[in-house]
């Protein structure tokens, strides 16, 4: 199947990326994009040691495996000559209109990109609370402008993240991150419980595997509805599932797609913990032509006990 939208890393501090990304399923193969999981521009990143949650893993998981995992990006509001320019750094409450650019090293707002997963850029917002997520498909100007509408449905700290890779030659991915502050009465939320088990819109998510610092694993997600499995889903942006990860603490950000396999119930993803942690997933799937998440809080070196209560994805959604 096809490869993914990327990952870009979360927060002022640090990122981190999962590696190859493959698809499970039944009777259909790739769907028009190469097979190859990797976003250009992932590798080689730079990465900051994180924060995380160090009691988390397993004992033993320690510098030399965390050593071990791939570099990522999105930790900066300006990399590789590119900067992420916010229009509108202090949206209103509830449905707002964000604006933003991409400046190159001269200070000129770029306007060629090169299409990738079915974007020119991919445009992510999430709250620091990690409640809120939202996967976004902004507009591009003649003057490159971008403007998509957005629904942020808290006041507080958010953060925005720009995927693209410029049409120039030999230009690399660049995913760039900056802040969003949502004026009015802040009050953050818990993070979600630990669990294997989602509910979305209808349906029922199951996440099996784990998530190992440094060390490449398979994180497999089941879409069922009604307690029947969901053996039909359908494409989206050139996948049958979208894979993003926030790190709690520092909200480094990952993102993976499957590239074989489908349309489902299974979709899988081959990733890597950045350092030991807590994180949450987001799962991006469509069926009967609509975009729905799944959201899970995982720490490494497992998920949660089977045979517990589903949790609601929460204020998810897709522009």
């Amino acid at each position: 199947m096809n490869t993914g939208v990327k990952i870009t890393a979360f927060a002022a501090a640090l990122a981190a990326t999962f590696g190859t990304a493959y698809g499970v399923g039944k009777g259909v193969g790739p769907i028009g994009e190469p097979a190859k999981a990797e976003h250009a521009g992932h590798a080689g990143r730079a990465e900051a040691t994180p924060e995380g949650d160090p009691g988390a893993g397993h004992a033993g998981h320690g510098a030399a495996e965390t050593a071990n995992a791939p570099a990522a990006g999105g930790l900066q509001v300006s990399e590789g000559g590119y900067t992420l320019a916010l229009g509108t750094p202090t949206p209103a409450l509830g449905r707002s209109t964000l604006t933003f650019s991409i400046k190159d090293a001269a200070g000129r707002k770029v306007t060629a990109f090169t299409t990738e997963h079915g974007k020119e850029l991919h445009f992510i917002v999430a709250s620091r609370d990690l409640t809120v997520f939202r996967h976004l498909h902004p507009v591009k100007a003649a003057d490159g402008t971008w403007t998509v509408a957005a629904d942020l449905p808290a006041a507080g700290g958010y953060k925005a993240f720009a995927d693209f890779k410029p049409a120039v030659k030999g230009a690399k991915g660049v995913t760039l991150g900056a802040d969003l502050s949502v004026p009015g009465a802040y009050a953050p939320k818990p993070m979600p419980p630990v669990s294997r088990t989602a509910d979305a819109d209808g349906y029922q998510v199951r996440l099996a595997g784990t998530l190992d610092p440094g060390k490449a694993g398979e994180l497999r997600l089941t879409v069922t509805k009604a307690g029947r499995p969901v053996t039909d889903l359908e494409p989206y942006l050139g996948a049958y599932g979208h894979l993003v990860a926030l790190r709690d603490g520092d909200l480094a950000y990952l993102h993976v797609h499957p590239n074989e396999g489908g349309p489902g119930p299974d979709v899988s993803f081959t990733a890597t913990a950045p350092s030991p942690g807590t994180y949450r997933l987001f799962l991006d799937f469509q069926h009967e032509g609509k975009v729905r998440t799944a959201a899970f809080t995982v720490r490494t070196g497992g998920t949660a006990p089977a045979g517990e209560a589903p949790h609601d994805a929460g204020a998810h959604s897709h522009g």
